[in-house]
């Protein structure tokens, strides 16, 4: 058995779980030090494995990395993508948000004002709210600082309806803020396209778009591939997702069948979208028609 990655599954599943450490500590009968080191590689008999398992009422073939992965809340599949983003070497997104690893820091920053003023509307309790949010935020940003030491290369397809949607709503588009929040969101967003624009024209090392102006795929995915294996992650979660939502179901699997169909339709993605400088004048042409609009 693979300790660390059963360590990282267990730290992801029980963030995904919304229980704390403490909570699983206790009803495991281990000290909260004990369940850490777990989640850190430390060799894990499997009895304690198949408890944890029902604890965080998932599969005890889900811990060992056995199948198919499955996450309902943003949180636990944003910790378990930084985990495999951390010997990544290619990733290949489909459609989905703009490329969230190449977002300036006023993406973040936006983010976290549309949280912390959804957090003051929610029924959840206050505290509560605001520690997910700080540990999605925590976790996007190491997900960031991670890609700017490993910079591994990035081949993004993006679809002008997506992008339309975001120059529209702004970030957190899928939640009600106020006109003012709303409207730094939608400033941010512009920019962020506006980035775009520029890195498709000029075409840095290891950084590809390519722009579907036609059809918009129906689901987004990406493919992560390391020296010794890949994995595919489809994703129903936006990076701008409420922390506490569970409006979908992510899946992630290393099964090479899965894998090479989703490389397929992406494949033939790839050879019908824009690319080049193209590709960056279609993305100024929209900037422009939203800002008169």
């Amino acid at each position: 058995m693979r300790f660390t990655e059963i360590g990282q599954q267990l730290r992801a599943y029980r963030l995904e779980s919304g229980l704390r450490a403490e909570e699983i500590a206790a009803r495991l009968g281990v000290s909260r030090a004990a369940l850490y080191r777990y989640e850190k590689g430390e060799v894990i008999k499997l009895d304690t494995i198949k408890r944890l398992a029902e604890l965080l009422k998932i599969s005890p073939l889900s811990l060992l990395g056995i199948g198919v992965e499955y996450y309902h809340r943003p949180i636990g599949y944003f910790e378990r993508i930084r985990q495999i983003e951390e010997t990544t070497d290619q990733i290949l997104q489909v459609d989905g948000m703009p490329a969230y690893l190449v977002t300036s820091d006023s993406y973040d920053t936006a983010l976290a004002a549309a949280f912390e003023e959804t957090g003051e509307q929610t029924r959840v309790e206050r505290g509560q709210w605001r520690a997910t949010a700080e540990q999605v935020l925590g976790i996007l940003a190491a997900r960031k600082r991670l890609y700017a030491v490993r910079k591994p290369g990035i081949i993004c397809i993006l679809s002008l309806a997506r992008l339309t949607r975001f120059l529209e709503t702004g970030i957190a588009g899928t939640v009600p803020l106020s006109e003012r929040t709303r409207r730094l969101c939608r400033q941010v967003a512009a920019a962020e396209v506006q980035n775009i624009a520029a890195l498709m024209e000029a075409e840095p090392m290891g950084l590809q778009f390519g722009l579907l102006t036609g059809t918009e795929p129906t689901g987004s995915f990406k493919i992560l591939r390391a020296r010794d294996r890949a994995m595919l992650a489809v994703n129903p979660f936006r990076p701008d997702s409420p922390p506490g939502a569970a409006t979908g179901v992510a899946m992630i699997t290393g099964a090479d069948e899965a894998i090479a169909a989703h490389q397929r339709v992406a494949e033939a993605l790839w050879k019908e979208a824009v690319k080049g400088t193209n590709a960056a004048a279609r993305v100024r042409d929209l900037l422009a028609t939203q800002m008169v609009a």
